[in-house]
């Protein structure tokens, strides 16, 4: 059965460590509360993660820091949303952003994690997920303090990497001035 519309929406495509993760949704029904994930509480996108997967058509795409690393972002992206595409069937796929990445049948929308349910819905299923995995990765090195930052490029998580240097789930790739050697 066609759907008509599945959001699709990312976490993670800033951070310098932890995965990046994407979602699409097809809703089976309006959810009360949908909006974008960076406007709702952590607690709120909680109530809502259980609610949006037990009412929709999903799934959850993961790209590790080693393939996007190894790829680079443009071709992960892309690798994504084609699989979002095979996974899910549906009239429209709405992805939030200005480019599609060179994948047919994508259209793209400035915003659209707060204009679109669908895609309101796949950004709360893509960020809970993400910050899911960085508290449970932070046990496991916990001198990074990643159940804070979630990865992303803090003063703090600059710090600690100049304190303990790169681990598993750093992005390589990204290259930070702040730590970069100098010539003086």
């Amino acid at each position: 059965m066609e759907m008509e519309i599945c959001g699709i929406d990312e976490a993670g495509r800033g951070p310098i460590a932890g995965p990046m993760v994407f979602a699409g949704v097809v809703l089976l029904k309006e959810i009360e509360g949908i909006a974008d994930s960076k406007k709702l509480s952590a607690k709120k996108r909680e109530a809502l993660f259980e609610e949006i997967k037990n009412n929709s058509i999903h799934h959850i795409v993961w790209i590790s820091p080693e393939e996007i690393d190894k790829k680079g972002l443009s071709a992960c992206i892309a690798k994504a949303l084609k699989e979002i595409k095979n996974k899910i069937k549906a009239k429209k796929y709405l992805f939030d952003g200005n480019s599609s990445f060179g994948v047919e049948g994508i259209t793209t929308i400035v915003k659209g994690d707060s204009k679109i349910m669908e895609i309101s819905a796949a950004s709360i299923l893509a960020k809970v997920s993400r910050d899911r995995y960085m508290v449970e990765i932070d046990k496991k090195y916990p001198m990074y303090n990643f159940k804070k930052h979630k990865g992303y490029i803090t003063k703090e998580h600059i710090e600690l990497i100049k304190k303990h240097g790169y681990c598993e789930i750093h992005r390589k790739s990204y290259r930070l001035k702040e730590l970069q050697p100098t010539l003086f």
